[in-house]
Formats: structure tokens, C-alpha cells, sequence
């Protein structure tokens, strides 16, 4: 396998003062796109916001597109009246400290390894996109500005481990959401080159495969020639650098494409016919099931972070956006073939982490733009309610078993120990163990630390 990044004691070189390997000018070239200079990249290795490479904690981000509904999942309230309340009944689970509904029982076997947060808040608008956004990113897009996804920051802070890329998004980037606004899975202000690698496919499907990660017997003689080229031209702009104080450093994006197409260690990491075949039916033969399960076997192989769209889009087909009628998904939809499918996917890929000594370095946080009106519709629904609504943790620290926040009786709206989308990010990169003070190159040159993104992260999750 032909490294880029490999490096040995006759690869460093002096620039501005400390010896700069390879690696670290390859790692400054992606950021000079974006406005961060050498000079700056080595003030925040100094002040370690800059991490080793070698660090094991990552993240999976599952986004429930849609917006489950609380009150019939996580914070039910079977003292309210049946218009507040709905039709299911809550179950003990494996805590002592909550219930939940009995339509998750397989979240009820394992409730020791997650914990609930059903305080979460945020005041943006009560349509999918503004909740993508902010849930994702920690804050509302305004003034034309794109903030980073969680994921993009860490692409940022700590790079890649391996050849594979270090911010993912399975299955596909989100669709449309009904307001025409940025989903927030994207590098934002800090570029391009900390965009996700998405999938764009279904690896559900028998014949799945990446298009980009094809052997090279399925490749053709021209598009291995053009391989050839841009290896030829990787070496020459090294060779400039070295020989060159002024050499332009070179685009990060280029690189990611020239490792991740050649890679061996990639196409095994992106294929699933290497699991047992009950391991997969275990997680489920559905496109989210098998998400969670390529999302494991990407953790497993260096990937930083990975987000899984539960549902791609909320228009034509069945999600967590239960108005009640069509087009939108009815109750009987949410537990007849939604929960179901969930429920599944999601236990075996807490219990294949656990099992496989991963849980404790891999945080899952299961997120979504918002919950469910407290009161039931006229069509037998529930619409989209921002001012209330639960997401839950588990593994990166986290201890299990536990609530934090408390909604008021009909669960309408916190009533104990608030948590806003910058809390969220804050938390996920508290478990991932960035520097709060860490700086990011903002829009126009304006200054940006990781606090400006999140707020304070849940600590009772982790004490």
C-alpha cells in the first residue's frame, strides 16, 4: 500500500523553528485552504488542542430524521389524560432509574448501557431543517454562515487515523426537510475538506458496493492510468514542499480521494460479506440495520466519526414524523415497522460494541431535531414540538442507567436541568477529549473556539 503519510526521521524538515514532519504539513495544507497558518496550527499543538493521532475514543452519531416521539418512547406519562398520554404503556427495563415504552423492549434488555436526557430544548423553528441544523452543529445558521458539523470538527482538530476518511455519513446526506435549509452534515466554515465522506448507497442491497472502492480487476486500464497520474503528482508536490519553504501546501481533499481509492484496508472496512451472516441478520437485513452495523466495522477500522440517517428525507416514505396521515407516518406505521426496525438495529450494535471491549471508546449519541406535541392531533398524530424532546447516550464515558432532566407532567416542556443543542455538541466533544479552548479559523478571520460551537456538556452523564 502506497502511504502518503508515511514518514520517517529523514522526512521532517525545518520550518518556522520546530522540525515539521510529512505528516503534519499535509495536516497544515488542509488548513491553509481555510485560513489557519502554519504558525497557528503549531500554537494549538502546543496548547493540545491538537491531539495524537493514535487516540481511540470515536463517536457515532444515530440522527432520528423525522422526530420521534418522546412521550410514546422515552418520557411517557401514563398518569395524563389518554389525549396526553397515547395508546402504549411504559415497561421496566434493565435501570432502575426509568421505563420506557413497550415498543422498544430490546432498548429495555440493555438500558443499563444508555442514558436519557429528557430535557432537551432549543428555539429554533419547528421544521426539520432548523432542528438539523442546530442538533448537529450546536448553534442556528445566520447571516449566510454554515456552522460545522460535530464530526467536521473533529476531521479538523485531529485528522485522520487510517486511509479511510475520518468523518462519514451513512447512508446518504439528509434530503429535503420542507425548509429549504442546510441539513448542517457539512464542513461549514471550515471548508470542504472536512465535509463527510457519504456513502450513497444501500448496504442492504445484495450487490452493494462503493463505486469508488472497486478492486482494481473491476477498475479498467484507464481509470487505473488516471491513479497513476495523481500518485505521479502527489510525489512531485512533496518533492516541491521539501525542497521549498514557499511551496503551496497541498489540498487535503485530493489526498483523502488518492488514499481512500487505493486502499485495501478501505474496501475491506466497507465490506459487510466478511460478517457472519447471523451477525448481520442480528442487526437487521434493512438499509438501517446494516448502516449500524458498517458503522461498528468503520469505528473498528479508524474511522473518528460516523453519522447514520435513520431515514433519509420525511417525504415519501415511513419515518418518525407522525403527523398521522398520509403523506407522513401514522402511529400504527411508528410501531408496526418503524420501532421494530430501530429497536433492532440499535441494541445489537450497543451489544456487538460491548462485547467486543468497543463501548467504552465509542460514544453513541442518538439525536433527532426535535420531539412531539404533547397532545395528540385530530388525525391520531402528533406534530413537531421543539420545546421538549429526549435523546440518550451510551459508551465514550458515559455511564449508563441514568437520567438527566425531567420534562413537566405532560411533557411539554423542561421542568428540571434545561439542555440546549450547544450543550449536546459540547458533551460529544467532552467524550471525544477536545480542548474546550481549541481554536477553529471562523468566517472572515474571526476567532472561533470550541465553546462558541457548544455550551457546557452534560457532566452528569459521565460522573
Amino acid at each position: 500500500m502506497f502511504d502518503l503519510l508515511a514518514e520517517s526521521p529523514q522526512d521532517r524538515v525545518r520550518l518556522c523553528g520546530p522540525g515539521v514532519s510529512r505528516r503534519e504539513f499535509l495536516q497544515v495544507g488542509s488548513l491553509a485552504a481555510i485560513g489557519l497558518s502554519l504558525p497557528q496550527y503549531l500554537q494549538a499543538k502546543e496548547e493540545g488542542s491538537v491531539k495524537p493521532a493514535d487516540d481511540r475514543r470515536s463517536c457515532i452519531m444515530i440522527f432520528n430524521l423525522g422526530g420521534p416521539s418522546h412521550i410514546d418512547l422515552w418520557d411517557m406519562k401514563p398518569d395524563a389524560p389518554s389525549e396526553i398520554r397515547g395508546p402504549f404503556k411504559p415497561i421496566r427495563t434493565k435501570s432502575n432509574a426509568f421505563e420506557i415504552s413497550e415498543l422498544l423492549p430490546r432498548h429495555a434488555a440493555i438500558a443499563d448501557k444508555f442514558s436519557l436526557v429528557r430535557s432537551c430544548h432549543h428555539d429554533g423553528a419547528a421544521v426539520h431543517d432548523a432542528g438539523w441544523q442546530m442538533m448537529q452543529t450546536g448553534r442556528r445558521f445566520t447571516g449566510g454562515i454554515q456552522t460545522p458539523h460535530a464530526g467536521a470538527v473533529l476531521s479538523h482538530l485531529k485528522g485522520r487515523r487510517t486511509d479511510l476518511p475520518p468523518f462519514v455519513v451513512l447512508p446518504q446526506l439528509m434530503g429535503r426537510g420542507g425548509g429549504n435549509l442546510p441539513n448542517g452534515q457539512a464542513g461549514g466554515f471550515l471548508g470542504k475538506a472536512h465535509d463527510p465522506f457519504a456513502l450513497m448507497a444501500d448496504p442492504s442491497q445484495k450487490n452493494f458496493k462503493v463505486p469508488d472502492l472497486l478492486p482494481p480487476d473491476q477498475i479498467g486500464a484507464h481509470r487505473l492510468e488516471r491513479r497513476r497520474k495523481m500518485r505521479d503528482i502527489v510525489e512531485s508536490s512533496i518533492a516541491q514542499f521539501e525542497a521549498s519553504e514557499d511551496a503551496r501546501l497541498m489540498d487535503e481533499n485530493f489526498h483523502a480521494a488518492f488514499r481512500i481509492m487505493t486502499s485495501q484496508k478501505a474496501r475491506e472496512a466497507f465490506d459487510l460479506t466478511r460478517e457472519p451472516l447471523k451477525v448481520r441478520e442480528r442487526y437487521g437485513m434493512n438499509r438501517f440495520g446494516q448502516c449500524c452495523l458498517l458503522a461498528r466495522r468503520l469505528v473498528e477500522s479508524g474511522v473518528r466519526f460516523v453519522t447514520i440517517n435513520t431515514f433519509l428525507t420525511v417525504f415519501d416514505e415511513i419515518t418518525w414524523d407522525i403527523h398521522g396521515s398520509k403523506p407522513f407516518t401514522s402511529v400504527a406505521g411508528m410501531k408496526e415497522l418503524v420501532c421494530p426496525m430501530y429497536d433492532q438495529a440499535y441494541s445489537a450494535l450497543i451489544e456487538d460494541l460491548s462485547q467486543r471491549g468497543m463501548l467504552e471508546d465509542t460514544l453513541v449519541a442518538n439525536l433527532s431535531e426535535f420531539g412531539r406535541t404533547p397532545k395528540i392531533n385530530p388525525a391520531g398524530g402528533r406534530d413537531h414540538w421543539p420545546q421538549c424532546f429526549t435523546t440518550y447516550f451510551a459508551g465514550g464515558g458515559v455511564k449508563g442507567g441514568r437520567v438527566v432532566g425531567a420534562s413537566d407532567p405532560i411533557g411539554g416542556f423542561p421542568a428540571e436541568r434545561p439542555v440546549n443543542p450547544g450543550d449536546i455538541v459540547a458533551t460529544i466533544f467532552h467524550s471525544l477529549g477536545l480542548n474546550h479552548a481549541s481554536h477553529l479559523p471562523g468566517p472572515g478571520g474571526r476567532p472561533f473556539t470550541l465553546t462558541d460551537l457548544g455550551t457546557e456538556p452534560i457532566r452528569e452523564l459521565f460522573t
